[in-house]
Protein backbone atom coordinates (compact mmCIF):
# COMPACT_ATOMS: atom_id res chain seq x y z
CA UNK A 1 0.00 0.00 0.00
CA UNK A 2 1.20 3.28 -0.48
CA UNK A 3 0.01 7.11 0.30
CA UNK A 4 0.47 10.86 -1.01
CA UNK A 5 1.20 13.47 0.82
CA UNK A 6 2.19 16.96 0.66
CA UNK A 7 5.03 18.47 3.45
CA UNK A 8 5.18 22.05 3.55
CA UNK A 9 7.86 23.91 5.55
CA UNK A 10 6.66 27.17 6.57
CA UNK A 11 8.78 29.52 9.78
CA UNK A 12 9.94 26.57 11.06
CA UNK A 13 6.13 24.69 11.08
CA UNK A 14 5.94 21.75 9.46
CA UNK A 15 2.33 20.14 8.30
CA UNK A 16 1.66 17.18 6.75
CA UNK A 17 -1.32 16.16 4.70
CA UNK A 18 -1.89 12.37 4.39
CA UNK A 19 -4.10 11.15 1.94
CA UNK A 20 -5.83 7.39 2.15
CA UNK A 21 -3.46 4.67 0.28
CA UNK A 22 -4.47 3.49 -3.17
CA UNK A 23 -3.54 -0.29 -3.77
CA UNK A 24 -1.05 -0.65 -6.67
CA UNK A 25 -0.38 3.35 -6.57
CA UNK A 26 2.79 4.63 -5.79
CA UNK A 27 2.98 8.18 -4.17
CA UNK A 28 2.56 11.07 -5.37
CA UNK A 29 4.54 14.06 -3.75
CA UNK A 30 4.71 17.36 -4.12
CA UNK A 31 7.63 19.11 -2.42
CA UNK A 32 7.88 22.64 -1.89
CA UNK A 33 11.90 23.94 -0.61
CA UNK A 34 10.26 26.56 1.69
CA UNK A 35 7.51 29.07 2.20
CA UNK A 36 8.03 32.17 4.76
CA UNK A 37 5.61 34.96 5.60
CA UNK A 38 6.36 38.24 5.93
CA UNK A 39 4.22 41.45 7.47
CA UNK A 40 2.44 43.29 4.58
CA UNK A 41 4.07 40.99 2.22
CA UNK A 42 2.50 38.41 -0.03
CA UNK A 43 3.84 34.72 0.31
CA UNK A 44 7.01 34.08 -1.15
CA UNK A 45 8.43 30.75 -2.09
CA UNK A 46 12.36 30.46 -1.24
CA UNK A 47 14.12 28.93 -4.38
CA UNK A 48 17.44 27.47 -2.86
CA UNK A 49 16.21 24.20 -3.62
CA UNK A 50 14.30 22.53 -6.40
CA UNK A 51 10.85 22.38 -6.77
CA UNK A 52 9.44 18.69 -7.70
CA UNK A 53 5.73 18.30 -8.59
CA UNK A 54 4.59 14.51 -9.72
CA UNK A 55 1.12 14.81 -11.20
CA UNK A 56 1.24 11.39 -13.17
CA UNK A 57 -0.81 8.45 -11.20
CA UNK A 58 2.04 5.66 -10.56
CA UNK A 59 0.91 2.15 -11.38
CA UNK A 60 3.11 -0.66 -9.08
CA UNK A 61 6.24 -2.03 -10.99
CA UNK A 62 4.07 -5.70 -10.04
CA UNK A 63 1.44 -4.46 -12.34
CA UNK A 64 2.63 -5.49 -15.91
CA UNK A 65 -0.76 -4.97 -18.02
CA UNK A 66 -3.25 -2.08 -18.48
CA UNK A 67 -6.53 -2.76 -20.33
CA UNK A 68 -8.39 -0.06 -21.10
CA UNK A 69 -11.89 -0.22 -21.36
CA UNK A 70 -14.61 0.66 -23.38
CA UNK A 71 -13.81 3.28 -26.01
CA UNK A 72 -10.47 4.57 -24.33
CA UNK A 73 -7.29 4.24 -25.22
CA UNK A 74 -3.41 4.46 -23.99
CA UNK A 75 -1.13 6.77 -25.28
CA UNK A 76 2.41 6.82 -24.34
CA UNK A 77 3.53 10.01 -24.67
CA UNK A 78 5.77 11.44 -26.89
CA UNK A 79 8.89 12.97 -25.17
CA UNK A 80 9.00 16.72 -24.76
CA UNK A 81 11.98 18.16 -27.17
CA UNK A 82 14.98 19.67 -25.18
CA UNK A 83 16.47 21.72 -27.63
CA UNK A 84 15.00 24.20 -30.16
CA UNK A 85 15.16 24.18 -34.00
CA UNK A 86 18.57 26.66 -33.74
CA UNK A 87 20.08 24.10 -30.91
CA UNK A 88 18.95 26.01 -27.88
CA UNK A 89 19.04 24.02 -25.03
CA UNK A 90 15.70 24.52 -23.05
CA UNK A 91 15.15 24.55 -19.34
CA UNK A 92 12.63 21.66 -18.02
CA UNK A 93 9.91 24.83 -17.39
CA UNK A 94 10.28 25.78 -21.21
CA UNK A 95 10.29 23.10 -22.85
CA UNK A 96 6.17 22.78 -23.94
CA UNK A 97 3.65 20.01 -23.39
CA UNK A 98 3.67 17.27 -26.19
CA UNK A 99 0.04 16.73 -27.65
CA UNK A 100 1.08 13.35 -29.32
CA UNK A 101 2.12 9.95 -28.72
CA UNK A 102 1.84 6.12 -29.66
CA UNK A 103 -1.44 4.23 -28.98
CA UNK A 104 -0.58 1.61 -26.77
CA UNK A 105 -3.35 -0.47 -26.20
CA UNK A 106 -7.45 0.13 -26.73
CA UNK A 107 -10.40 -0.48 -25.61
CA UNK A 108 -13.62 -2.83 -26.72
CA UNK A 109 -15.52 -0.29 -28.14
CA UNK A 110 -18.57 1.31 -26.97
CA UNK A 111 -22.84 0.30 -28.26
CA UNK A 112 -24.60 3.17 -30.08
CA UNK A 113 -27.76 1.91 -30.20
CA UNK A 114 -28.11 -1.46 -31.14
CA UNK A 115 -24.62 -1.42 -33.18
CA UNK A 116 -21.17 -2.10 -31.59
CA UNK A 117 -18.66 0.17 -32.17
CA UNK A 118 -15.03 -0.54 -32.09
CA UNK A 119 -12.18 2.16 -31.37
CA UNK A 120 -11.16 3.97 -34.77
CA UNK A 121 -7.51 4.18 -33.67
CA UNK A 122 -5.18 0.65 -33.80
CA UNK A 123 -2.01 0.05 -31.54
CA UNK A 124 1.26 1.61 -33.21
CA UNK A 125 -0.62 4.26 -34.52
CA UNK A 126 0.83 8.16 -33.83
CA UNK A 127 -2.19 9.97 -32.63
CA UNK A 128 -2.38 14.18 -31.86
CA UNK A 129 -4.99 14.63 -28.47
CA UNK A 130 -6.75 17.73 -27.05
CA UNK A 131 -4.48 19.67 -25.03
CA UNK A 132 -5.12 18.41 -21.31
CA UNK A 133 -6.90 15.61 -22.42
CA UNK A 134 -7.27 12.29 -20.31
CA UNK A 135 -5.63 11.50 -16.58
CA UNK A 136 -1.82 10.83 -16.91
CA UNK A 137 -0.14 7.59 -15.92
CA UNK A 138 3.63 6.47 -15.18
CA UNK A 139 3.59 3.05 -16.49
CA UNK A 140 6.52 0.36 -16.95
CA UNK A 141 8.92 3.52 -16.65
CA UNK A 142 6.92 5.66 -19.25
CA UNK A 143 4.47 8.29 -19.04
CA UNK A 144 1.56 7.79 -20.54
CA UNK A 145 -1.94 9.21 -20.80
CA UNK A 146 -5.36 7.17 -20.63
CA UNK A 147 -8.39 8.74 -22.70
CA UNK A 148 -11.31 8.55 -24.03
CA UNK A 149 -11.57 8.07 -27.97
CA UNK A 150 -13.00 11.61 -28.75
CA UNK A 151 -9.84 13.07 -27.26
CA UNK A 152 -7.94 12.12 -30.34
CA UNK A 153 -7.63 14.82 -32.90
CA UNK A 154 -6.65 12.89 -35.54
CA UNK A 155 -3.41 10.63 -36.50
CA UNK A 156 -0.17 12.24 -37.76
CA UNK A 157 2.30 9.95 -39.31
CA UNK A 158 4.79 12.35 -39.92
CA UNK A 159 6.69 15.37 -38.44
CA UNK A 160 4.21 18.25 -40.45
CA UNK A 161 0.81 19.20 -39.01
CA UNK A 162 -0.87 19.79 -42.52
CA UNK A 163 -0.80 15.64 -43.08
CA UNK A 164 -2.89 15.16 -39.87
CA UNK A 165 -6.01 13.10 -40.43
CA UNK A 166 -8.42 14.59 -38.85
CA UNK A 167 -10.91 11.86 -36.95
CA UNK A 168 -14.57 12.31 -36.16
CA UNK A 169 -16.15 15.30 -36.23
CA UNK A 170 -12.70 17.44 -36.59
CA UNK A 171 -11.57 19.62 -39.45
CA UNK A 172 -7.93 20.84 -40.13
CA UNK A 173 -7.99 24.27 -41.25
CA UNK A 174 -4.61 26.44 -42.35
CA UNK A 175 -5.52 29.89 -40.95
CA UNK A 176 -5.35 32.86 -43.28
CA UNK A 177 -2.64 35.33 -42.11
CA UNK A 178 -3.69 38.25 -40.08
CA UNK A 179 -3.77 42.06 -42.21
CA UNK A 180 -0.13 43.57 -42.02
CA UNK A 181 -1.89 47.16 -42.33
CA UNK A 182 -5.04 48.94 -41.87
CA UNK A 183 -7.31 49.99 -44.56
CA UNK A 184 -5.64 53.50 -44.48
CA UNK A 185 -2.28 51.88 -45.14
CA UNK A 186 -1.12 52.05 -41.45
CA UNK A 187 1.31 49.33 -40.82
CA UNK A 188 0.47 46.71 -37.99
CA UNK A 189 2.15 45.59 -34.59
CA UNK A 190 2.31 42.42 -34.04
CA UNK A 191 0.78 42.84 -31.04
CA UNK A 192 -2.45 44.88 -32.54
CA UNK A 193 -2.91 42.30 -35.22
CA UNK A 194 -6.15 40.72 -34.51
CA UNK A 195 -6.28 36.88 -34.61
CA UNK A 196 -8.05 35.67 -37.95
CA UNK A 197 -11.14 33.77 -37.62
CA UNK A 198 -11.01 32.69 -41.00
CA UNK A 199 -9.05 29.84 -42.95
CA UNK A 200 -8.89 27.07 -45.83
CA UNK A 201 -10.37 23.70 -44.77
CA UNK A 202 -7.07 21.17 -45.74
CA UNK A 203 -8.72 17.98 -44.26
CA UNK A 204 -12.30 16.77 -42.70
CA UNK A 205 -12.92 13.78 -40.36
CA UNK A 206 -15.14 10.84 -41.36
CA UNK A 207 -18.20 12.42 -39.40
CA UNK A 208 -19.41 12.23 -36.26
CA UNK A 209 -21.75 9.00 -34.97
CA UNK A 210 -25.16 9.01 -35.17
CA UNK A 211 -27.55 7.24 -33.11
CA UNK A 212 -27.93 4.03 -35.35
CA UNK A 213 -23.74 3.63 -35.17
CA UNK A 214 -23.45 4.95 -39.03
CA UNK A 215 -21.42 7.97 -39.42
CA UNK A 216 -23.04 11.09 -40.87
CA UNK A 217 -21.28 12.77 -43.49
CA UNK A 218 -19.88 16.66 -42.56
CA UNK A 219 -20.77 19.67 -44.03
CA UNK A 220 -17.51 21.21 -45.08
CA UNK A 221 -14.42 19.89 -47.29
CA UNK A 222 -11.35 20.11 -48.33
CA UNK A 223 -10.63 23.60 -49.87
CA UNK A 224 -13.87 25.57 -48.51
CA UNK A 225 -13.05 28.82 -47.09
CA UNK A 226 -14.82 29.11 -43.82
CA UNK A 227 -15.17 31.23 -40.85
CA UNK A 228 -15.47 29.74 -37.53
CA UNK A 229 -15.32 30.53 -33.76
CA UNK A 230 -12.68 32.59 -31.86
CA UNK A 231 -10.92 30.68 -29.65
CA UNK A 232 -11.86 27.39 -30.62
CA UNK A 233 -9.80 24.52 -30.95
CA UNK A 234 -6.21 23.74 -30.98
CA UNK A 235 -3.45 25.62 -32.89
CA UNK A 236 -0.35 24.25 -34.13
CA UNK A 237 2.62 26.06 -36.51
CA UNK A 238 3.48 23.70 -39.57
CA UNK A 239 6.99 23.19 -40.58
CA UNK A 240 7.46 26.03 -42.42
CA UNK A 241 5.61 28.68 -40.32
CA UNK A 242 2.15 28.69 -41.16
CA UNK A 243 -0.37 28.15 -38.52
CA UNK A 244 -3.12 25.95 -38.45
CA UNK A 245 -6.08 25.04 -36.47
CA UNK A 246 -8.19 21.60 -35.73
CA UNK A 247 -11.73 22.26 -33.91
CA UNK A 248 -15.04 20.59 -34.54
CA UNK A 249 -17.34 20.96 -37.35
CA UNK A 250 -19.79 22.76 -35.09
CA UNK A 251 -17.12 25.38 -34.26
CA UNK A 252 -17.54 26.40 -38.24
CA UNK A 253 -19.99 28.80 -38.50
CA UNK A 254 -19.93 29.70 -42.54
CA UNK A 255 -18.36 29.39 -45.69
CA UNK A 256 -17.26 32.17 -47.68
CA UNK A 257 -16.90 32.44 -51.34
Amino acid sequence: MAAAYMTTTAAATSSRVFLPPFEGLRPTTIKVSSVSFRRGRALTIGSTRRLLVKAATSVAPKYTTLKPLGDRVLVKISAAEEKTSGGILLPSTAQSKPQGGEVVAVGEGRTVGQQKVDVSVKTGTQVVYSKYAGTEVEFNGSNHLLLKEDDIIGILETDDVKDLKPLNDRVLIKITEAEETTAGGLLLTQSSKEKPSTGTVIAVGPGPLGEDGSRKELTVSAGNTVLYSKFAGNDFKGSDGSEYIVLRASDIMAVIA
